[in-house]
């Protein structure tokens, strides 16, 4: 079963909601950057919030990143970027940092990635200067830092809900999942009373997939008492956009001399992808044939 995300919206246009299943892409990027429990937490979270957030993107070339940095961060920065149909990929600058646990037993996303600092959304439409968009983090926990992003920064009326369940013994992601519930300027009190009541009455996000809910009957149960219709769905994935070429036009932006000093002792220079580890090696000779491609572009 490949992940996917659907669009509804409710035939009178006041509300819109997305679900999006994320299990396998988390699970994909847990296993490239070696996660510890609650950075797969919280790489998973954002990812999914960034495949919901680059789906509402409407241009095809259009891209939005996603970083979240605490002040008292054990994660580091986080950072997640997806493409216009919800495609994504991510990374954590402190792949393995501490986990600790809630009394409850859930993991505490907060405390690693911290309570206070800034949440950055850049939308890029590949048309020129991105929008930039910063907000302070509310709890760390990310979802209500996106709720409270929209709300801000947006103005729009958000719920956010997003959830990672890992295997208690392998750590393992069993399931990952989000939805977002968004008032448009159509939205009464009438609808906003319903939409709360349906919110109040939600469970977790990982549960009801548990429970073998398809996305479909997760936005109709956040919809629950409007006429729904779906916008859209498509399948995602964990995808990476980088590539050789991308590395040799980063190299050519370099004096000839730096280019000739990124071999190591035994000849050779490698660029590691941060998003998916893929390794881009490049001999003596191939520096080089770079030097000698910048200058032929002069």
């Amino acid at each position: 079963m490949s992940d996917r995300i659907m669009r509804c919206i409710t035939s009178d246009g006041a509300v819109m909601a997305a679900a999006v299943d994320t299990s396998d892409l988390v699970y994909t990027g847990a296993k490239i950057h070696l996660t510890s429990p609650v950075a797969t937490a919280a790489l998973g979270r954002l990812l999914t919030a960034a495949a919901i957030m680059g789906n509402q993107l409407k241009q095809d070339n259009a891209s939005i990143t996603l970083r979240i940095k605490g002040d008292d961060s054990q994660t580091g920065a986080v950072i997640a970027v997806s493409d216009s149909k919800g495609n994504v990929r991510g990374y954590v600058e402190n792949p393995d940092c501490p986990t600790e646990y809630y009394p409850n037993g859930k993991l505490n996303v907060a405390k690693a990635v911290g309570r206070t600092g800034i949440l950055n959304v850049m939308r890029d439409y590949g048309t020129g200067e991105p929008y930039l968009g910063q907000v302070q983090l509310i709890s760390g926990e990310i979802a209500e830092d996106i709720t409270n992003y929209y709300a801000t920064s947006e103005q729009i009326p958000t719920v956010c809900a997003l959830g990672v369940l890992l295997n208690k013994e392998t750590h393992e992601v069993m399931l990952a999942g989000g939805l977002l519930i968004q008032l448009l300027p159509g939205a009464d009190d009438s609808t906003i009373d319903k939409i709360e009541k349906n919110v109040s009455e939600l469970e977790p996000m990982t549960t009801m997939l548990a429970k073998g809910m398809s996305i479909r009957e997760i936005c109709e149960k956040a919809l629950n008492g409007f006429e729904v219709e779906v916008l859209d769905e498509m399948p995602i994935q964990y995808a990476c956009s980088c590539s050789r070429e991308k590395v040799i036009n980063a190299f050519i932006t370099l004096s000839d001399d730096d280019i000739r000093s990124l071999a190591d002792e035994k000849g050779f220079a490698e660029a590691v992808c941060h998003f998916c580890k893929k390794k881009h090696r490049f001999s003596k000779m191939q520096l080089e044939e770079i030097i000698k491609q910048k200058h032929s572009n002069d």
